[in-house]
């Protein structure tokens, strides 16, 4: 087993350089310069000279692509443009909001897709499996913007006033105070190491925060505010998880040693979940290790609709103002995550096909 997952860490190290230079490459190759970007059409020449020399963008790309790379392996990702702070401080800000989003998404996702898939495989083509598959073509292809409008119109709005009434943005009602685990727990820390930096970045996680810290009334209130983006963003891999688990269920429970279990009189309980689940489990392992990917990636419009300052808006903003540090930044972070995560789909494989460790 540790020789399978070294060989993978090993393959996945080329795959990282590729996307430090594919995001290096394509930030320079998008229409247009930071200096007119950032300063406006009327900039003239002699500033937006100053502005690219300040800023290293004279240097041949070769040596600016050896000195960003430099600055990665010291966990230095420059500073932005149009912030004048480091990108490390914007992903220490932005990067909790979207993980907490994305996280809360695939987990109601897989709450809700998985139980709905196996029940639409075991009564396979029953009124439960045909609604159910009606429910998941239609969550495909709703799109994410106008779902996380209807909520809010709906859970905001139309249900004001009641038990059902929901906020339709932000993270946290005003009033409500969040205190780091850390500080409760009466750790005293300096604001600088590698110790520092991670306690940090999960204490900006509300509902961990809450749950370590146990703080309660924050836990409530997060997760309160993170059911309508989560429902608007988890609609669509809640679907293909669904899609996937009723399909990889109706493969196995075809399979010879389900028909000879079911012979030798075992309850249905234990065929569907002991012989015929973990065996279905494969590609819907797959399924969800891309579908959080795409979360982590794809949040832009969840997060524009419910006002929440994650990585997807300043993204998007930074792309058409031409910041290249938060651009190169952030993808290579969202990156390294799919990478992160495919290693773990990888081992997971291993673990529940011990006949993969072998190939």
């Amino acid at each position: 087993m540790t020789t399978y997952i070294l060989r993978r860490i090993v393959l996945s190290i080329p795959v990282l350089i590729g996307i430090l230079f594919a995001t290096f490459a394509l930030a320079r190759l998008i229409p247009g310069d930071p200096c007119h970007a950032m300063l406006g059409e009327k900039a003239t020449e002699v500033v937006c000279n100053e502005f690219i020399s300040r800023h290293g963008l004279d240097k041949p790309i070769p040596i600016q692509f050896g000195i960003y790379v430099g600055e990665i392996m010291q966990g230095d990702f420059g500073r932005s443009f149009r912030f004048s702070k480091p990108v490390t401080d914007l992903l220490m800000e932005r990067l909790p909001i979207t993980v907490e989003l994305s996280f809360s998404a695939l987990f109601l996702s897989i709450l809700i897709g998985v139980p709905l898939g196996v029940i639409s495989a075991v009564r396979h083509n029953s009124w439960v499996d045909v609604v159910t598959m009606v429910w998941a073509n239609v969550g495909v292809s709703m799109p994410v913007f106008w779902l996380g409008l209807m909520l809010a119109y709906i859970f905001a709005l139309a249900l004001k006033g009641t038990p059902l009434q929901l906020p339709p943005s932000g993270r946290l009602s005003p009033g409500v105070l969040t205190t780091p685990f850390w500080e409760v727990w009466g750790l005293s820390l300096q604001p600088s190491g590698l110790l520092y930096t991670i306690l940090d970045f999960l204490s900006r996680m509300n509902i961990l925060n809450a749950v370590l810290s146990a703080n309660w009334k924050l836990l409530t209130d997060a997760v309160t505010h993170l059911i309508l983006p989560s429902m608007a963003l988890g609609t669509i891999p809640m679907a293909l998880i669904a899609r996937m688990a009723r399909s990889a269920m109706l493969e196995v429970l075809g399979q010879d040693y389900i028909r000879t279990a079911r012979a030798k009189g075992l309850r249905q309980r234990v065929v569907v979940f002991k012989h015929a689940f973990r065996n279905a489990l494969l590609p819907l392992v797959t399924v969800i290790g891309l579908s959080l990917g795409g979360l982590l990636g794809g949040a832009v419009l969840t997060e524009t609709v419910f006002n929440l300052s994650g990585v997807g808006r300043i993204l998007y903003d930074s792309i058409t103002a031409r910041d290249y540090g938060i651009v190169q930044g952030f993808t290579v972070v969202i990156a390294v995550f799919f990478v992160f995560l495919n290693l773990i789909v990888d081992v997971s494989y291993a673990y529940l096909d011990p006949r993969i460790r072998l190939d």
